[in-house]
C-alpha cells in the first residue's frame, strides 16, 4: 500500500468502477435509483459468472474460484 490517496492503490476497483460505468450506465436509462439498484447486483452476477479475464487465464471469477476449491481439496500436501 501506498501513501493515502495514492492512484495506485485504488487502479483495480477504479478499473472496476469504470467498466461498470461504460457497460451499464452508458447502455441503459434508470428512471429511478431505486431502479438502478436493482440492475446493478444483475450486472455484478452477470459480470463475475460470464466475463473472462486475463488476469484469471481467460476464466471468470467464478470459474477461477471453483478450480481454486477444487484444487485445495485435491493437495496432497494436506493428507500428510
Amino acid at each position: 500500500m501506498g501513501r493515502p490517496g495514492s492512484a495506485l492503490d485504488n487502479a483495480a476497483i477504479e478499473s472496476w468502477h469504470s467498466t461498470l460505468e461504460f457497460e451499464l450506465r452508458s447502455r441503459e436509462h434508470f428512471a429511478t435509483k431505486a431502479e438502478a439498484r436493482r440492475c446493478v447486483p444483475v450486472w455484478i452476477d452477470d459480470y463475475n459468472q460470464d466475463r473472462r479475464h486475463s488476469a484469471l487465464q481467460m476464466a471468470s471469477p467464478i470459474a477461477h474460484e471453483l478450480a481454486l476449491r477444487s484444487a485445495d481439496d485435491h493437495d496432497p500436501r494436506e493428507a500428510a
